[in-house]
């Protein structure tokens, strides 16, 4: 049975890649340690990655997004768990979020098409149509659609103790707001998670009907919406320790 490889640092990364065949599917795990939701993928893998035999056919490796960021940043990972299904250097097929069926389903297909002249590109999970072949999509419904969102946002904004909601990401933020948050958030070491509301529109345009409120950055602590940076800064005056639960310094507590 296939196992799952941790790989911990950029020279291992490209080792690995390399030492593939060009038939092997890699499946890659990008994942957050602060992310209750990664664990669980974790778990999911695992048990896929056992119906597997260690042939070679498939290659399955787990990325800290965080600490590997330039791989991170190649595969245009914004939110976490993020899977990316490779072969030849080329990408198949990426799925965001923990949904195990999606995961699953992805996986099946391509690792099925490892001996085929051709991948079938596939989105979130399903065979896209082949040629000649018509597929006419069901007319999506506003109401299920709006439930399946706001169950996503509310799995999203407890995914860290801490999570931000910016324009861009911590390292390169791309409004004033989110910079000065960001800074204010380093400054007392504070450990959170972000999402860049830029890279999902549903997500950007969603949350601020889920939270009732229309701007950004917003700061979520324990799965409660805080507010904004002038939200914030009152907080901060009126209890210079809000965030003391919540520092990787806090006494007694070690950083992980």
């Amino acid at each position: 049975m296939s196992t799952i490889k941790e790989i911990a640092t950029e020279d291992e990364w490209r080792s690995h890649v390399a030492s593939l065949s060009p038939s092997t599917l890699l499946v890659i795990s990008f994942h957050a340690p602060w992310a209750a939701p990664c664990a669980q993928m974790a778990t999911v893998l695992k048990t896929l990655a056992a119906d597997y035999p260690a042939n070679g056919d498939t290659s399955w490796v787990s990325i800290n997004a965080e600490e590997l960021s330039d791989v991170s940043e190649t595969y245009d990972v914004t939110a976490v768990p993020y899977l990316v299904l490779q072969r030849d250097g080329q990408v198949l097929e990426s799925v965001s979020g923990s949904s195990a069926v999606k995961v699953r389903t992805a996986i099946e297909t391509h690792a099925k098409n490892n001996t085929g002249t051709g991948t079938t590109a596939t989105t979130n999970g399903a065979p896209s149509a082949s040629a000649g072949v018509e597929v006419v999509d069901a007319e999506p419904d506003p109401a299920k659609a709006k439930e399946e969102l706001f169950k996503r946002l509310g799995d999203l904004v407890k995914a860290a103790p801490v999570m931000l909601f910016i324009k861009g990401t911590p390292s390169a933020p791309q409004c004033g707001f989110s910079r000065q948050l960001v800074a204010l958030l380093r400054e007392r070491s504070v450990k959170y998670g972000f999402f860049n509301i830029l890279a999902d529109d549903e997500v950007r345009q969603g949350l601020k009907e889920f939270a009732d409120w229309p701007t950004y950055p917003q700061l979520w602590v324990e799965g409660e919406l805080v507010g904004g940076l002038d939200i914030i800064k009152d907080e901060l005056e009126n209890d210079p320790n809000f965030f003391k639960a919540h520092s990787v310094t806090k006494e007694g507590v070690a950083a992980a």
